[in-house]
């Protein structure tokens, strides 16, 4: 049995605006048979005046934006040609006319294991591209690259050889389940980590990398509770300062000592990690933020006072004003020093993983980190009655929106005090 086919290699003919594209267009593989014709996307892009229309290669010596040469786009055409070649004889040996399915399954599966699989060629490279580009236009923080680090990972354990082809409503719903069954992510997990997939999809879709804009109508219906905003009280701030900190645990006087400066100023871990001695002043402290580049005047109180005033003569490395470790030590020690000092109370918590809710119980401790400081100062300044736009200039909060957890949590808090007069 002999099966007719013919297999080119072409740009894809794209327009914009009316006018045809020329620079990073697609190169298509097409394949037509038995009055059937199947088009594969090859992970390559080149502009159109270094590609050979004759020869259905690209120019010797050319490369193109992602900076592969034409030697290697060209060898991995070659090996596309012969696989095809290849899964066409082995059909015929059958004496079976593959379906247009079973051809791209064939071939899909064959490129699978191969180092030089067609979609690892374009996604992954073009997924690296991106966060270099993005990270360095929008200043990411450390946090946001390894946030996208753990995103492909992600890819590539769900199939290394990705195509922005597969993402379309589909494939994102296979994604998505992934997450959630693979990964064991909460709902709320799993909507954060698709916006971070669509932001890099969006890109790829402005750039020319894919015609592929399915992401913009993709919105799963993942049910989400509001996250419960964990602070701590002012009984059990006291707690935690009064706590007389064993002799073997005295890294934790260090700790104690940075959270409750966040508790008693609203910073953030990574801006009270950067608080240089030029940063303090008499009567206050100057802070241009990490997250959000935004500039702040906290004053001093006299919780704040002290522990500055209790490290003044000790020099830190790069003229840094307190002992701070890293983010993950802090929060591993903090839950360490509260779990000590007797923060325990039951705290209820409600999730969702895909239709099933999930009810957890922990001890408060389990549930502290850096950002617990934060919280609680402006839990603790709402409900001191310190106005609203005050604690914004002092936290950085631009809109009410974001306040509005922290204003309902002051509101019951005034609410439960009125009731104590029901005592006397």
């Amino acid at each position: 049995m002999n099966i007719k086919r013919n297999i080119i290699f072409a740009l894809e003919t794209r327009k914009r605006n009316g006018i045809p594209i020329i620079d990073n267009v697609p190169i298509r593989m097409r394949v037509s048979y038995t009055r059937q014709r199947i088009e594969f996307s090859t992970g390559y892009r080149i502009d159109t005046s270094k590609w050979d229309a004759d020869k259905q290669r690209v120019r010797n010596g050319c490369t193109n934006k992602l900076k592969q040469t034409a030697s290697e786009i060209n060898l991995d055409l070659n090996r596309y040609y012969s696989a095809l070649q290849a899964i066409f004889k082995e059909f015929e040996v059958q004496e079976v006319i593959p379906t247009p399915d079973q051809l791209k399954a064939a071939f899909n599966a064959r490129c699978s294991n191969d180092s030089h699989a067609l979609s690892q060629t374009a996604f992954f490279p073009a997924f690296d591209e991106f966060t270099q580009e993005e990270g360095s236009l929008n200043s990411w923080t450390n946090s946001t690259y390894i946030k996208f680090r753990t995103i492909r990972n992600h890819f590539m354990e769900f199939d290394p050889a990705l195509s922005f082809e597969f993402f379309d409503e589909s494939g994102l719903a296979k994604f998505v389940t992934f997450l959630r069954d693979r990964k064991g992510m909460r709902n709320s997990t799993v909507l954060k980590d698709l916006a971070f997939v669509k932001w890099f999809l969006r890109w790829a879709y402005r750039k020319g990398y894919t015609t592929n804009n399915a992401c913009d109508q993709f919105n799963p219906g993942l049910r989400t509770t509001r996250k419960k905003v964990i602070f701590l009280t002012p009984d059990e701030l006291n707690k935690i300062r009064n706590y007389t900190i064993p002799s073997t645990k005295q890294y934790l006087e260090r700790v104690r000592d940075v959270f409750l400066f966040c508790c008693f100023t609203g910073l953030r871990h990574s801006d009270v990690y950067n608080l240089k001695r030029s940063d303090v002043k008499d009567n206050h402290i100057e802070v241009t933020t990490v997250k959000t580049a935004d500039s702040l005047v906290i004053e001093l109180n006299d919780h704040s006072r002290t522990i500055l005033e209790k490290y003044k003569d000790i020099a830190f490395m790069g003229g840094k004003v307190l002992p701070v470790v890293s983010n993950q030590k802090m929060n591993l020690y903090l839950k360490e020093l509260c779990q000590l000092a007797g923060i325990d109370e039951p705290i209820r918590e409600t999730y969702y993983r895909g239709n099933e809710r999930i009810e957890e119980v922990l001890p408060k401790y389990e549930l502290v980190g850096t950002h617990v400081g934060r919280r609680t100062f402006i839990c603790n300044a709402l409900s001191l009655g310190i106005p609203t736009q005050v604690v914004m200039k002092w936290t950085g909060h631009n809109d009410y929106k974001a306040m509005k957890p922290y204003i309902d949590i002051a509101d019951k808090i005034k609410s439960d005090a009125m009731s104590k007069f029901n005592n006397l």
